[in-house]
């Protein structure tokens, strides 16, 4: 069965070689996350921008885009986690991805994601410990 990609799913994928041209040529990947970050709307603006901050203060990944959204990576240039807009896919919700760079493994179980609706300073303090640990702090 051939399988067909969403709008949105076409789009992520060519933000994806836009990220890449981009890099070829040294574009600065900082501005363009906050770029990405400035686009956004709402809710999804809000969480970004506090999400960036918590960033900043607990690591110290360097901001990128990651299909268009705006993410964080290692030393190497690995993407450690990216924050997707709920807006990008029609989500009630935005999520907090961690990815296989993060160094989240707890034994044979843990979580790599976090479905966002509002951040209070209970969940602040719980994403920042995810991102501390992601960065083997």
């Amino acid at each position: 069965m051939a399988t067909t990609f969403s709008a949105e799913e076409k789009a992520a994928m060519k933000a994806a070689v836009a990220e890449k041209k981009a890099a070829q040529a040294g574009a600065d990947a900082a501005a363009a996350c906050e770029a990405a970050i400035a686009a956004l709307t709402g809710n999804d603006k809000e969480l970004a921008e506090t999400f960036h901050q918590l960033v900043a203060e607990n690591t110290s990944l360097a901001p990128k885009t990651w299909y268009g959204m705006p993410a964080y990576a290692d030393a190497d240039g690995k993407t450690v986690v990216a924050f997707k807009p709920g807006s990008k896919f029609k989500m009630r919700y935005a999520t907090i991805e961690f990815q296989p760079a993060a160094q989240l493994d707890d034994g044979d179980l843990w979580p790599v994601g976090f479905a966002v609706a509002k951040l209070g300073d209970a969940d602040k303090k719980r994403i920042a410990a995810a991102l501390r640990s992601a960065v083997g702090r």
